[in-house]
């Protein structure tokens, strides 16, 4: 039998399965083991799974995976909650440097509740007629809508990311617009196959999507998700972005063993 010492942390409601991985007893092969832990069924349950593990140069690596089992993009609010766990596991104090599949990220650790974690730079917004397309890990589709509290995020969300985005597929962001600053956002996201209570490359393709198209001249964007509120900010380029810090919480909900 395997006995696998797991952590659960979540980050306004996204939530993951993190496991220390310095002594890669991990298979990363395994997808089907993957998608088994987070599975809410028959599994602990979660958005994803990431493994920390050993880097030559930085603080650590951050290995993530989908729900389907399946080693995916950069994930922002599992990096900010890897920090934590890094936290936790004393390998970090306030500061992180940690390498994602993006490339090199730094984080620091705000208060007990917070962490802000810089993301990659964005080097082109795509304006659409009807919505927005950036990458900021993870490929995002952005869209306002109105009433967003009664939107099909679900169905609606499904469709555009198989129709539009085809087998690779898109995250696709909804928003409604709050203020100059604030924006109500929900995501469909890929891999997950469902909408998720946050979605930190969301909320930052939220925030440089309406800076693009002039719904906001606020350059710190508040984005309020059904799990909790995040904050995004960025410095303007003449065709991207660059200096984009993403804040919120980021919280350890309970450890355990699980055996197979």
């Amino acid at each position: 039998m395997n006995h696998i010492h797991f952590y659960k942390y979540q980050g306004t409601g996204n939530d993951f399965v993190m496991i220390d991985n310095r002594d890669q007893s991990f298979s990363k092969k395994d997808t089907e083991l993957v998608a088994l832990l987070c599975d809410r069924k028959f599994g602990i349950g979660a958005d994803g799974l990431i493994l920390l593990e050993n880097h030559p140069t930085a603080h650590f690596k951050m290995v993530y995976y989908n729900a389907d089992g399946q080693e995916s993009t950069m994930c922002g609010n599992g990096g900010r909650c890897l920090v934590r766990f890094a936290q936790f596991l004393e390998i970090i104090t306030d500061t992180a440097t940690f390498e994602a599949i993006d490339g090199i990220h730094h984080a620091t650790v705000v208060d007990a509740a917070s962490i802000s974690l810089q993301m990659s730079d964005v080097s082109e917004v795509l304006v659409k007629e009807n919505y927005v397309f950036t990458d900021t890990g993870s490929p995002h589709h952005v869209q306002l809508t109105k009433n967003l509290a009664a939107f099909d995020v679900f169905n609606e969300g499904k469709h555009l990311r198989n129709s539009v985005y085809g087998t690779a597929g898109a995250n696709i962001n909804f928003v409604e617009q709050k203020d100059n600053r604030t924006f109500k956002v929900r995501t469909y996201e890929r891999g997950v196959e469902d909408e998720t209570l946050s979605c930190g490359t969301g909320v930052t393709a939220v925030a440089l999507a309406m800076h693009s198209t002039n719904n906001t001249t606020a350059q710190e964007v508040t984005l309020e998700t059904p799990g909790g509120v995040l904050k995004v900010s960025f410095k303007p380029l003449e065709t991207g972005y660059n200096n984009i810090w993403l804040t919120g919480p980021a919280l350890q909900v309970f450890k355990g063993i699980f055996t197979v």
